[in-house]
């Protein structure tokens, strides 16, 4: 969320972002409300004013008239004060209300664009294997390969869900383990965390917890919804807590399942593991001073970047346009891995992102930080990346490292916890 001031004192920069992000937010209605509600505190400062000065008045007071006529001045601006202070809540409230709608400001050089076709590519690695035969999809190997149920998934949870089997599951639980190994050499905490939350924990991140078009699953009768991403939890771990400046940074790794409606998805990414609406994700998250955050997001990415590589995957790294970047986020980095049976001729699809929301979190959960240079309290910058998202990791890895007979090499970094090389219908753990 922004700070009303800022609004204020930015107003024009504040209404080209909204534009350049593709997002309606009336923003003229927040400098009006906030004047509104400073009228109404002057009001009602004016009031409590005179307030005080009658209490100092009615014991001095010898005229009984007089000192009734007080009393009764007294009362009337008890009432006047509290009229005017529900005014205030009604007035706060609505200006929150429209606040939440409006994004974080841009980085200056993140691409101004609408779509996915403004995205700027800022480096590439590895180059896309060259089959001597056709590649298969990854629902295809898998499925040959007696390692992902999509119909028993179907059947139990309806669409979107699956059943892992045999080497899928060893390739999870080494993904994670992967994942994690790289975060401690780094000097991240791991954390498991939830996955629910409250309501207004997912509205601090900058998530829509209810409404049509929100994309969270939400908990009959209780104030509880399934997490999208440990993002929202390890965010809301921290709420309305204040910091010392010397305890920033501070660094997490935390695992969860997520669950995602995908209500809307395109129907091509609907197909197997790409789009789904559970998978588990290994999360790296980090509040810090402003003057750290620009370094951290870069930390972020090349902590990426280091897996991928480590997992023997081409990738490259898209610096997200503002129409893609999503309201918290101030400037995102997406690693989108090559994936050869992905459209006609193989593409490339998005693996991982990292955000740098500055305080635009913060302030929504009262996170802040004090410091012995400056008076007061400050907000933190969060942000946020994806480790490994597992469902997609696998996608990269099946496709990838596929060979003609049907089997599926195991990446070197992974073959530790899966105790194989190779995966095949005939060496597979069921048989």
């Amino acid at each position: 969320m922004l700070d009303v001031q800022f609004i204020r004192d930015n107003l024009e920069a504040v209404k080209a972002n909204c534009k350049n992000r593709n997002v309606t937010a009336d923003v003229d209605r927040v400098v009006a409300l906030d004047e509104q509600r400073r009228q109404i505190l002057q009001q009602q400062q004016v009031h409590q004013h005179r307030q005080n000065e009658i209490s100092k008045l009615i014991p001095k007071e010898k005229d009984k008239d007089k000192k009734q006529a007080l009393i009764q001045e007294g009362r009337d601006l008890r009432e006047k004060v509290a009229a005017l202070e529900n005014q205030v809540k009604e007035v706060e409230a609505e200006l929150k209300t429209v606040l939440m709608t409006i994004p974080n400001m841009s980085h200056p050089d993140a691409p101004v664009g609408l779509t996915p076709a403004d995205n700027k590519v800022i480096s590439k690695v590895g180059e896309p294997k060259k089959f001597d035969f056709k590649p298969k999809d990854h629902v295809a190997l898998a499925e040959a390969l007696d390692i992902v149920d999509f119909e028993a998934g179907s059947s139990v949870a309806g669409q979107k869900f699956y059943f892992l089997k045999n080497e899928a599951v060893l390739l999870e639980l080494a993904l994670v383990q992967y994942a994690f190994g790289k975060l401690l050499e780094k000097g991240y905490t791991p954390i498991i965390t939830p996955d629910v939350a409250k309501v207004d924990v997912l509205e601090g991140i900058g998530f829509m917890p209810r409404g049509p078009e929100t994309q969270i699953y939400s908990l009959a009768n209780t104030d509880l919804c399934l997490i999208a991403t440990a993002e929202i939890t390890l965010g809301g771990m921290h709420r309305d807590r204040i910091f010392d400046e010397l305890d920033l940074p501070i660094k997490y790794v935390g695992m969860s399942h997520c669950f995602r409606t995908e209500a809307g998805a395109p129907g091509r990414d609907t197909r197997g593991l790409y789009r789904v609406h559970q998978f588990t994700k290994v999360e790296m998250f980090v509040f810090c001073t402003p003057d750290q955050s620009d370094g951290l997001h870069q930390e972020l990415l090349a902590i990426e970047e280091s897996i991928f590589q480590g997992l023997g995957l081409p990738y490259h790294v898209i610096d997200t346009c503002t129409g893609d970047l999503g309201g918290p986020a101030y400037r995102k980095f997406d690693i989108e891995t090559w994936m050869p049976a992905r459209g006609e001729a193989g593409e490339y699809g998005e693996v991982t992102s990292t955000s740098n929301c500055t305080d635009f979190q913060s302030r929504r959960l009262g996170i802040r930080f004090k410091s012995t240079k400056q008076k007061g309290t400050r907000f933190v910058h969060t942000l946020n990346g994806t480790a490994v998202a597992v469902s997609r990791a696998l996608v990269a890895i099946l496709e990838n490292y596929q060979q003609a007979d049907g089997s599926v090499v195991i990446p070197e970094a992974l073959k530790r916890w899966v105790g194989r090389d190779v995966i095949s219908r005939k060496g597979g753990i069921s048989g």
